[in-house]
């Protein structure tokens, strides 16, 4: 736990707000007014969405001469914990108007993650109140009560969100499932709900579901991905030091999906750092190239330190926060190529 707050600290230095306008946050901040629940036809209760300017739609420098957005399909994403504080200030779940948590979101993982996705199609990123850091790991019964719940109403909001997603703004258009972390812990539930077993699944063009265990008898029609340009699959890894795997994945009794998020084919499980085309850390404008490699072992990924300047102090061997800014530019390379795929196929959804 000390371990996972201090790794927490260094990646709020790591990833700065830099290439996202301080006056479009304040405006975007001063905008929003008190109420417990969210209400998703008001965009103040979307972190990203196509209709407003938030930090999703922010490119890189590098990216920008390149840049062609396209509105074809879209990529409904869901955000990890940003509410981490141990003594739960605001209770098991964050309230849906708290300025700081949703700055926090917005200036972290919507920004160095969400938008990953922005050449591909348009953003949806619901705020929902999502459980508190330590929900994951109850002390006693009746705080395995109150975790079960606080991740309940977590997930009532997305799926609130994605219903009224789909009633006011998909209008058929294929659609990307995109989450991080405790995102992932919503995501599959919605998967499972929404297009394993429903006609929505040829909408899919694909999820990717990281930082959180997959298992891969979970679903009953949707499987892994294991082609860089398959579609209506699963992608998902966990990233942690070469070497190092912690006690409680060793003790997992189910084999989970894990994608190498550079090569993306299940027979090419290693990858050295030269094919890796560019992570994002501490200056969104700066990708670096070849940051690390990427190896599938067991349940999750192993990769080597990241090579940056100031590596020094990056003595984590969990590398959880960083398991999409370090394949940055691989995976929106993949988003493409599975994008292209998709609508060749010319399959009516």
């Amino acid at each position: 736990m000390r371990l996972f707050i201090l790794f927490s600290f260094l990646a709020l230095i790591l990833f700065s707000a830099c290439g996202y306008p301080q006056k479009a946050i304040e405006k975007t901040y001063s905008a929003q007014t008190e109420s417990p629940v969210p209400n998703y036809s008001q965009i103040q209760y979307w972190a990203a969405h196509p209709y407003k300017t938030d930090p999703a739609d922010s490119v890189p420098a590098t990216l920008k001469h390149n840049y062609q957005p396209d509105s074809t399909v879209d990529i409904f994403f869901i955000h990890p914990t940003t509410y981490i504080d141990e003594a739960k200030t605001y209770g098991w779940n964050a309230p849906i108007n708290q300025i700081d948590i949703n700055y926090k979101t917005d200036n972290s993982t919507i920004l160095y993650q969400a938008s990953i996705f922005n050449e591909a199609g348009r953003v949806f990123a619901p705020r929902y109140r999502q459980a508190v850091f330590s929900a994951y790991f109850p002390k006693n019964l009746a705080d395995s009560t109150a975790a079960m719940n606080a991740f309940n109403l977590a997930y009532s909001d997305i799926k609130t969100a994605f219903e009224y997603y789909l009633s006011n703004y998909n209008n058929g258009k294929p659609i990307v499932i995109a989450a991080h972390s405790q995102g992932s812990t919503h995501g599959k539930r919605l998967l499972k709900d929404f297009f394993d077993t429903t006609n929505l699944r040829n909408q899919l063009i694909v999820a990717y579901l990281v930082g959180m265990p997959i298992e891969y008898n979970y679903f009953t029609q949707l499987k892994a991905c294991i082609k860089p340009e398959q579609t209506g699959c699963i992608c998902s890894w966990r990233t942690y030091k070469t070497g190092y795997t912690p006690n409680h994945i060793i003790q997992e009794k189910e084999t989970a999906i894990v994608t190498n998020p550079i090569t993306w084919e299940a027979d090419k499980p290693v990858a050295t750092r030269q094919l890796n085309k560019g992570g994002i850390l501490m200056n969104f404008n700066k990708v670096i190239p070849s940051v690390t490699n990427a190896v599938v072992q067991g349940n999750i990924l192993w990769s080597n330190k990241p090579k940056f300047f100031g590596n020094i102090l990056y003595t984590t061997k969990n590398y959880h926060i960083g398991d999409m800014n370090l394949y940055y530019l691989n995976i929106r390379e993949n988003m493409a190529l599975r994008k292209k795929a998709f609508l060749q196929k010319q399959e009516p959804y």
